[in-house]
């Protein structure tokens, strides 16, 4: 079913009255929306495999950042629901929830902590959120540029992007735009709901773009501004 974002499912009507959201309300798309229009490379037609295969991907992000409950989920199968990323250990909807949510499952490492832009172990849902909602405030938009397979086993090309506009771990920001390129793996059942997941991408090159900010006197990291992607 079609929710009022244009790009997404279950965030409103009947089936989500009972759903707890992570900052107590549905989140606002408004201004990622805009900019994901302003900067997208295609426009797919509506009922298109790579239309329906963004709209899937847009609302499976939109679940995992901003449901508590795995059984609040509609986009994924909890009981089989799998993820991994470049090939790292695979975790359930639970277990990405105990480690502090998205940002911190996308962006796992085993470099040595002194070495280490982010790191997703000193980071809780919320403190990520605030990291990333800070650097980017008009959002970070999400465009599937290709879809080489179809169901059962979806496989595309996506990119992420934003500008960035907030300062970032005491670094200043500079505008620019910041991007990732990457491959997804979807495996979904009859229902078009994800049983597992699979991302491949470069992390480092994205999180070093934060660093070209000049440093921040007196800065301990993220300060308080906040996008209306995290309100009502």
């Amino acid at each position: 079913m079609a929710g009022e974002d244009k790009y997404r499912d279950f965030m409103y009507g009947e089936g989500e009255k009972d759903t707890v959201w992570r900052f107590g309300a549905p989140p606002n798309y408004d201004l990622v929306n805009k900019l994901f229009e302003e900067g997208r490379t295609n426009v797919w037609p509506v009922g298109s495999l790579e239309e329906r295969v963004q709209r899937l991907v847009k609302t499976w992000e939109m679940e995992l950042v901003h449901k508590v409950r795995p059984q609040d989920y509609k986009s994924i199968n909890p009981e089989k629901f799998l993820f991994s990323a470049n090939a790292r250990k695979e975790m359930t909807a639970q277990e990405i929830r105990e480690i502090g949510g998205g940002y911190n499952a996308f962006l796992q490492t085993d470099l040595p902590k002194h070495l280490r832009i982010y790191d997703p172990e000193e980071e809780t849902a919320n403190s990520s959120q605030e990291e990333f909602t800070t650097v980017f405030p008009r959002g970070f938009a999400l465009e599937i540029l290709q879809v080489y397979q179809g169901p059962p086993t979806i496989v595309y090309k996506f990119r992420h992007w934003s500008y960035m506009d907030g300062p970032f771990h005491g670094h200043a920001p500079t505008g620019e735009l910041v991007e990732f390129f990457g491959l997804g793996i979807f495996h979904v059942d009859d229902q078009m709901r994800v049983e597992k997941v699979e991302f491949f991408y470069e992390r480092g090159d994205f999180l070093s773009s934060f660093l070209k900010g000049a440093p921040l006197k007196n800065s301990g990291g993220a300060t308080g501004s906040r996008c209306p992607v995290m309100k009502k």
